[in-house]
Formats: structure tokens, C-alpha cells, sequence
């Protein structure tokens, strides 16, 4: 079976079957991370370097641990391997879990339940949404939305076009690892700085792709200009270009003032427009959406002219 087919597939799954309700294997990969952050973590006065040596023996053993039984399985599957790689490459995509979430977060806000709405916006961001206003919940749900677009949908089909669904998996497990462990607090600035930048390494390509397609699929010279001009002023190499081009897309604003660990951080701001409202966190969805279908017709097209 083509790469393409397996691809449209997968995605078909995403959609009518949604994430599986009950033990998701990436709940199950978290639980061993916190495993194996608690084996490896050691006591509070270990050096930087020999912390950043435990994060990477983390990092290596988790991923390693998986993708290889992952890849010598599909090799023993042999004519097989087709549904294997389907079933994989499934249970990596998050397209359908976006559409969920956005639609509670904006179910929410149209009962006027603002504490439900920080409840279900906070599953899906890492920054304190106690204090968050209307405006702050639609802007972190348009954000989720266009970032996730990358990590849980586009990232993980370009290293299944790459490196099939053994690639899939270990982008999307390392992309788990940096959501646990990549922040640049006391605590993970050592332990998850390998995980941070291996993650940075996977989604540079897929990052900058996803930000083409926002481009191409919305307001494209409004996209354009905002990922020119304000991506590089983001704190990430690779959130930048497509929470800009994103935001241009939509021609909505985005950006600013946000709470992380109760710290608040001065972000710079993205897009340009309006504010967005509680109906631009479903644009976003249909923009991400779109960009699957254009990903999968070119990978079509791209396998028929090279059969």
C-alpha cells in the first residue's frame, strides 16, 4: 500500500473514530516518562551537566525503548505491515482531539460558563488560566489550535512520509516529552534541555511547512507579512512561524500577555485584525483541517507521478 493511501486512511480513522476513550497509548507514554524522570532525576544538588546527561539517558531509553520493537514488529508483519503502519500513524494524529476540545471550549463560552471555559482550555495549554477573561480563553484556544495544527497533525504526517510510522511515533513521543519536560523552569532547565532541542530539530521542517500552509489556505498576503515580520521576535524557533503565519491567516490578533507557572511572560504580538472571537477558535480548526486534505492530495499526486 502507498504511503499516501496509509496517510488517508489514518486520517479517515482520526476522524469517524476520534482518540481512543480509554488508554491512549500516549497517557500510557507519560506515565513511563514520570517513571522514568523519577529513576533518573536524582537529588536537587546534582550538577547542570550531569542533569542535562540523566534528561538525554531519559530521552534515549523512553524512544528507543518504543520505536525499535515498533519497527522490527512491522517488519515481522511482512504483507501486513500496511495495518500496522494505518493503526499507528491513527493513534499519533490529533486532529479529531483538537476538533473536540475546540468545540467544548466554544460550547462553554456560548452558555456564558467562563470557568467551564478555562477548564477546557486549560487541557490543552500549559499556561494558569484561573484569572483568564473571555478574551484571553478565545485567544488561547486560537493559539492551541494553530500550534497543536503542527505538532498533533502536520509533524506527525511528514515523518510518516519520511520515516514511516515508526517515525511518526518517535516525533510524537518526543513532542510529549517537551510538553512534560521542555520548559526552562528550576526544575526541567537541565533535565529537559536535550528533549527540547531534539524536539526543535524534528519540527523545524514540519513548522515552517505548516506555516506555508496556513499561508497558502487563508488571508495569504496578511500571513505572509506577519510570518516575515514577527515570527523571529517569538520566544520559539518553531512556534513563531506558525502561530504568525496562523494568525495572518485568520487576520486575527494574537500574542501578548500570558500567565506560566505563574510567572507572567510579556509575549509579542501575532497577526493582524480583529480580536478573535469565540467562533475564530472553530476557523482555526477548519484552517487545520483543510491543510490535511491539501497534504494528503499532494502526497497522492506526488505517488502517482513517481509510480
Amino acid at each position: 500500500m502507498t504511503a499516501s493511501l496509509t496517510a488517508l486512511l489514518a486520517v479517515l480513522f482520526d476522524r469517524l473514530f476520534k482518540e481512543p476513550p480509554r488508554w491512549h497509548p500516549l497517557v500510557g507514554f507519560g506515565w513511563l516518562a514520570n517513571r522514568a524522570e523519577a529513576w533518573f532525576y536524582g537529588s536537587d544538588a546534582v550538577a547542570p551537566w550531569p542533569r542535562r546527561l540523566r534528561g538525554l539517558c531519559s530521552l534515549l531509553l523512553l524512544l528507543g525503548g518504543i520505536a525499535l520493537p515498533l519497527w522490527l514488529g512491522l517488519r515481522v508483519m511482512g504483507t501486513y505491515a500496511w495495518l500496522g503502519e494505518v493503526i499507528l500513524l491513527y493513534l499519533t494524529l490529533g486532529g479529531a482531539s483538537l476538533g473536540q476540545h475546540s468545540d467544548e471550549i466554544r460550547a462553554a463560552l456560548q452558555a456564558g460558563d467562563l470557568e467551564r471555559a478555562r477548564e477546557k482550555v486549560g487541557r490543552i495549554v500549559s499556561r494558569d488560566t484561573a484569572a483568564m477573561d473571555e478574551s484571553a480563553v478565545v485567544r488561547a484556544g486560537v493559539e492551541s489550535v494553530l500550534e497543536n495544527g503542527c505538532d498533533a497533525v502536520f509533524g506527525a504526517l511528514f515523518w510518516f512520509f519520511v520515516a514511516g510510522a515508526p517515525g511518526a511515533v518517535t516525533y510524537r513521543l518526543a513532542n510529549t516529552l517537551d510538553a512534560m519536560w521542555g520548559y526552562k523552569t528550576a526544575h526541567y532547565r537541565h533535565f529537559g534541555w536535550a528533549t527540547a532541542r531534539l524536539d526543535d530539530a524534528l519540527n523545524w521542517i514540519p513548522a515552517r511547512l505548516t506555516a506555508l500552509t496556513y499561508v497558502l489556505l487563508g488571508s495569504s498576503n496578511t500571513a505572509w507579512r506577519c510570518w516575515r515580520e514577527q515570527a523571529r521576535a517569538w520566544q520559539s524557533p518553531n512556534a513563531g512561524p506558525v502561530m504568525a503565519a496562523g494568525a495572518g491567516a485568520l487576520s486575527v490578533q494574537l500574542g501578548g500577555p500570558a500567565m506560566y507557572h505563574g510567572q507572567l511572560e510579556l509575549r509579542p504580538p501575532l497577526g493582524a485584525g480583529a480580536v478573535p472571537g469565540e467562533r475564530d477558535i472553530g476557523r482555526a480548526v477548519t484552517l487545520v483541517w483543510r491543510g490535511v486534505w491539501l497534504w494528503l492530495a499532494l502526497a497522492g499526486i506526488g505517488g502517482w507521478a513517481l509510480a
